[in-house]
């Protein structure tokens, strides 16, 4: 039987999120220092344990508290205030705890949800909005994270090393 677009959309959100975005993101986190993850290039730029606060506090607020009816205590302004006293290991603890929930979240969503409407940071947003939001947020940072990693490691992370010369893969597989 054919999916629907609700089962498309949040089979190809989860996809992202749990196979692509956090695992790599993790790997990069996981192969730096503390004391480059909490480097910065200057004032106006985040660091790496600035990105990560910001996505934990993100993905609780957009997906796991307005899809569960939570209190929305979060606040945005520490997360790009922090300049280190957090580890690595801490960090990526924390905000793997927050994707599992945040998954768990889109594992039960249902189409009547994705389209009621939520106030979720003083924005009237619908769950689609929402989803949509805390995905590609997601990915954006992801890449922040993945740029400043290779630039301190001064090497290529071999993300799609599945990738043939043509920067195709060999034989078609389902999903990106």
């Amino acid at each position: 039987m054919a999916k629907t677009a609700t089962e498309l959309f949040l089979d190809f959100s989860r996809n992202k999120l749990r196979t692509q975005y956090w695992p790599r993101l993790r790997t990069c986190v996981e192969s730096l220092t503390d004391e480059q993850i909490w480097w910065r290039p200057n004032d106006a730029s985040n660091s790496i344990g600035n990105l990560v606060l910001h996505l934990n506090g993100n993905v609780r607020q957009w997906l796991i508290d307005s899809f569960n009816g939570g209190t929305d205590e979060r606040d945005r302004s520490a997360e790009f205030g922090a300049e280190g006293g957090v580890t690595g290991a801490a960090l990526i603890e924390t905000l793997g705890a927050t994707v599992e929930d945040g998954l768990a979240v889109l594992d039960r969503l249902t189409e009547a949800e994705l389209l009621a409407e939520y106030e979720i940071q003083g924005y009237l947003v619908t769950g689609l909005d929402a989803v949509y939001q805390v995905i590609e947020h997601f990915g954006l940072h992801y890449g922040q994270i993945t740029y400043i990693t290779k630039m301190l490691r001064d090497q290529d992370l071999g993300f799609y090393r599945e990738l043939n010369r043509t920067g195709r893969q060999d034989k078609p597989v389902r999903g990106v």
